[in-house]
């Protein structure tokens, strides 16, 4: 049993607990447990940037274990962003540290007179002024905040959460970021610029534990889609999901971009010059890039994916330095990437619509392949500046600013940015964001069975539902599917592990997580059932924070765009566009996904978990 540690912001106390074990055996920790305190820490009258809101740093059971991939960690709080529940994830040492220090959890309430940080030294924490931090970027900060406390690890907001801008992220190792639901903003109106935890100790494991964590090791090691990772990161979703219609360009009016080779994993694979895995990561899927000479010469971790997508083809940029460049802006400032390109594609489609005047841009002229413009955008949007200061408040409140003819363009799900799939293709992910708790959200639930072919898993777990589970573009079984894989990301989140060894590619199951957990702590045996069992409990105890704050059906939907405007997909000939028509007529026919999705969850058709359900899970309201 570890320690929940309360500090007080105001009043500069520090209260220590030992954590509920049943709590833990209920919620696994990290999202989980996080998720039970924020409902009984926080109501409907809690306002998200306010002393009274709570923020959550909490790593999982198997964060800071050789356990494969320990070593995420999930900040929680009430969202400045959707304005109901809202947690953030991320990797890297930060929270294997706060894990080995003895730490669940770190809760703090109440908000400080002047910027502070916390230093947490094992059984030790003291709250410090941050004056001399306060204003810098994040880089700056963690390299001076490491110099001062050798081998620490820190996790910092930069100016964009110190102007509580709703998209603000939180920074660690340089390049890993706690991104989506605006936890930083949160942060920084708390005055909280850093947490610096630095431990003596490692996790106490038994040799049983030890020798499974390192079978499993060599498993996610070996698996196709580790060795595939390790190679190219994830920029090799480029050129299959230009493929087959699932790279969104031009704020999703097209699903394919013409010069994604510009792009892609070998474009980016011209500035990598190392790759690095977090805390006991087999896989080391981290490629680091590096532009030597230049306007744009800079040093980073990635660019991911979701970055290259949102910061490229959204925003309909094909520069790559621009990009990475944009990326190492996004970091330092302390903003989420895929916020930031739907803010700026919102826009530059609302300029190309005629729908802005000069008093909404302030004499900021924008269009789209305007690259330079998106640098001024990323640093107006943190500090608040010109038309930036709307777009600072997330693009649903931005839409309401500029106007009602504007909200078509707002891509977004109960307030958050929408991330980089088409749910006119990947009808799954398409019905994952619409039902996601947090918002628009591809790892709430990362249904990728399909999108990765992965016939093994689907035999495994959806026999009946063969072959027409693995159709993408195929509405039919992917509630299904869906309730399987949110149900695993939240057991991986509460764990602590990365998606990458779960639900992204299935080199590990549910099968062998729960012998994990069994041997991590033998009065604990659980098996798969109760493992997934553990998720679902996660994801109604979410819900239910959300029916409190008045949600319901009407909330989980996706933009009119993708309900109403069908897409066209174009064949590729050399990996070059053509004119020649693969599919047409795309669209995402949502309400039937969402009366099996609620059927198969014990939900009504208003999406409200019944008294039942909550019986069967044993949630206490």
């Amino acid at each position: 049993m570890g320690i929940t540690a309360w500090i007080d912001l105001t009043t500069r106390k520090v209260i220590k607990k030992k954590t509920s074990e049943e709590l833990l055996e209920k919620y696994l920790g990290s999202r989980g447990y996080a998720a039970r305190l924020l409902y009984d820490n926080t109501d409907e009258n809690t306002k998200p940037l306010s002393p009274d809101n709570i923020l959550i740093f909490s790593p999982g059971l198997l964060t800071g274990t050789p356990w494969p991939t320990g070593a995420r960690y999930t900040v929680t709080a009430k969202s400045p962003l959707t304005g109901v529940y809202g947690y953030s994830n991320a990797s890297g040492f930060f929270g294997p540290e706060l894990r080995k220090a003895g730490y669940d959890a770190l809760v703090f309430k109440g908000q400080a007179s002047e910027p502070v940080y916390l230093l947490v030294e094992d059984e030790d924490i003291t709250i410090k002024s941050s004056q001399e931090y306060w204003g810098e970027v994040t880089s700056t900060t963690e390299k001076a905040l490491k110099e001062k406390y050798p081998g620490a690890k820190v996790a910092c907001i930069g100016p964009a959460g110190e102007n509580e801008v709703r998209v603000a992220a939180i920074l660690n190792d340089k390049g890993r970021t706690a991104a989506r639901a605006g936890m930083g903003a949160v942060m920084g109106n708390k005055m909280l610029k850093a947490i610096v935890c630095k431990s003596q100790r490692e996790v106490e494991l038994s040799a049983e534990f030890k020798k499974i964590a390192r079978s499993k090791a060599k498993k996610v090691a070996q698996h196709p889609g580790s060795i595939s990772l390790r190679k190219w990161g994830t920029a090799e979703l480029i050129d299959p999901k230009n493929q087959s219609g699932d790279l969104p360009a031009k704020n999703h009016q097209l699903v394919q971009f013409p010069e994604a080779e510009k792009v892609n994993a070998e474009a980016v694979d011209e500035y990598v010059y190392k790759n690095t895995g977090c805390y006991a990561c087999p896989i080391t899927c981290s490629r680091h890039s590096k532009i030597e000479s230049g306007d744009y010469k800079c040093d980073i971790e990635g660019p991911e994916y979701e970055t290259l997508n949102a910061l490229g083809p959204l925003v309909w940029n094909d520069d790559l330095e621009l990009l990475i460049y944009a990326n190492k802006l996004c970091n330092d400032f302390g903003v989420d990437t895929i916020s930031i390109g739907v803010l700026i594609s919102f826009l530059l489609e609302c300029k190309q619509e005629n729908l802005l005047t000069a008093e909404d841009t302030a004499g900021f002229t924008v269009g789209w392949g305007q690259g330079e413009k998106i640098l001024q955008l990323i640093e107006m949007i943190a500090n608040r500046e010109g038309i930036g200061d709307i777009l600072a408040e997330g693009v649903a409140r931005a839409s309401e600013k500029l106007g009602p003819a504007t909200k078509k363009y707002a891509l977004h799900v109960k307030g958050m940015e929408l991330p980089r799939q088409e749910p006119r293709i990947c009808k799954a992910m398409g019905l994952g964001h619409a039902t996601s708790n947090r918002g628009a959200d591809h790892l709430y639930g990362l249904p990728t069975i399909d999108l990765t072919g992965n016939v093994e898993i689907a035999e495994k777990y959806f026999p009946q539902c063969l072959p027409e589970i693995l159709e993408t573009t195929s509405e039919k079984y992917k509630p299904e599917m869906l309730v399987f894989t949110q149900e695993y990301c939240a057991v991986s989140d509460a764990l602590g592990i990365c998606k990458f060894s779960t639900t992204e590619n299935f080199a590990l199951t549910p099968e062998d997580v729960a012998e994990g957990i069994s041997a991590l702590k033998p009065d604990f045996a659980i098996d798969e059932k109760k493992l997934l069992q553990a998720g679902e409990r996660i994801i109604n105890l979410e819900r239910m924070y959300n029916i409190r704050e008045g949600l319901n059906r009407k909330q989980d939907n996706l933009p009119q765009r993708f309900l109403e405007e069908p897409a066209t997909v174009y064949k590729l000939k050399d990996k070059r566009l053509t004119d020649e028509i693969l599919q047409e007529d795309l669209l995402i026919d949502l309400e039937p996904m969402l009366d099996r999705y609620y059927e198969l969850r014990g939900w009504n058709n208003q999406g409200i978990p019944t008294a039942d359900k909550l019986m069967e899970l044993d949630v206490e309201l």
